[in-house]
């Protein structure tokens, strides 16, 4: 029988086992990647490795809620305003409104010169403009747009400039002549003060939104048209309030103030031992002026204004009306306060808090008396 081990393989032999080893190295570049390979991504960023289920904005809100475990992490000022943009879907515009009342605004008949004092008494830079009632409003009118308006017109451009001033008889010094020639280039006897706005037609759009529109919505859409100022509507047509892009923004910065707004009083004394508060007022400051008595404690460590206090203790912004024990033996009583931030705040002693409820309450028992005698 011949020996078929030492045979050469067949051409059928060669072209299968050439089709295994083809079928090897595809299943060898097909074979899953090694377990450090695969987990690279989740090492370098470990928060994708939560349950999908779970919301970014609610992780993100309950661990600034930890306040241990946020500590290190940010400073108190960067946690407030974290936890401002998380609200700032649930803010609407007439939570950040300027309610009617206050609105200041310029009648359409106002001349050029009382729009300039105006402009001087408010310290705004865009006031809106209204004809008989803030329920017709025509638009605003900015104070950048007043100032063209005078420059355009003062500004001599073909008349003849005066010759610069001589002294006894000599010619001026160039300094001189200099500032003569650069003053002779307005004229402002050609300004008509008594020109109304609307006859200047200085004025700008507004935009118009409803009171329930989300504020951060509102923020956009000023972009968008590049018009930082909106008069809210309500469902009658009337002027409910007035927004601007600068209050939207102070929802999550805080208060922004330049070097025109006045000064407050920030800490104010009242009889009792009373203080009329700002909620901004420093609380060392604060301290000081009211004594020993007043001891922050733990929660006045990481804030250091009475507002940043007081949300600290109820992790809040709390309610108009809200009494809040902040520190021992003392009542902070919310004077104002909107659903961004506090405003005002009265500290009263305890002791004076407790006479002023015993003072109250037969004065009212007494009445219910009369009521049920009559």
């Amino acid at each position: 029988m011949p020996d078929l081990t030492d045979q050469p393989p067949s051409a059928a032999d060669a072209k299968s086992e050439a089709s295994q080893t083809n079928d090897a190295d595809e299943q060898s570049t097909q074979r899953p990647q090694p377990a450090e390979k695969r987990s690279l991504l989740s090492g370098i960023f470990p928060f994708l490795r939560a349950r999908q289920a779970s919301s970014l904005r609610k992780d993100l809100a309950e661990a600034l809620s930890d306040k241990a475990s946020t500590d290190a992490a940010f400073s108190p000022e960067e946690r407030a305003m974290l936890h401002n943009i998380l609200r700032l879907q649930e803010i609407r515009v007439e939570d950040v409104m300027i309610p009617r009342s206050d609105i200041e605004a310029i009648e359409i008949t106002t001349t050029l010169g009382e729009t300039l004092e105006l402009f001087e008494q408010s310290g705004h830079s865009r006031m809106p403009v209204y004809s008989d009632t803030l329920d017709d409003p025509r638009g605003m009118i900015h104070i950048r747009d007043v100032l063209s308006h005078i420059t355009r017109l003062a500004r001599q451009k073909n008349g003849r400039r005066p010759a610069a001033p001589r002294r006894n008889g000599a010619a001026a010094p160039k300094s001189s002549a200099k500032v003569a020639s650069k003053a002779s280039k307005f004229d402002l006897s050609r300004i008509d003060l008594d020109k109304t706005i609307g006859e200047l037609s200085l004025m700008r759009k507004v935009l118009f939104v409803p009171p329930s529109m989300q504020a951060s919505n509102l923020m956009a859409r000023m972009q968008a048209s590049r018009i930082q100022m909106a008069l809210v509507i309500d469902e009658y047509g009337g002027t409910d309030g007035l927004v601007s892009l600068e209050d939207i923004v102070e929802m999550v910065v805080g208060d922004i103030e330049d070097e025109h707004d006045d000064e407050e009083v920030m800490i104010a004394q009242e009889a009792d031992g009373v203080f009329i508060v700002d909620a901004r007022a420093d609380l060392e400051e604060l301290a000081e002026k009211i004594g020993p008595s007043f001891v922050v404690g733990e929660h006045g460590e990481d804030v250091d204004t009475v507002g940043g206090l007081i949300f600290s203790v109820l992790g809040r912004i709390p309610i108009r009306g809200e009494v809040v024990q902040a520190v021992t033996d003392y009542e902070f009583h919310v004077l104002e306060a909107d659903p961004r931030r506090i405003r005002k705040v009265r500290i009263v002693p305890l002791r004076t808090a407790e006479r002023r409820r015993r003072l109250i309450r037969p004065v009212k028992a007494e009445s219910e008396d009369i009521v049920a005698e009559g």
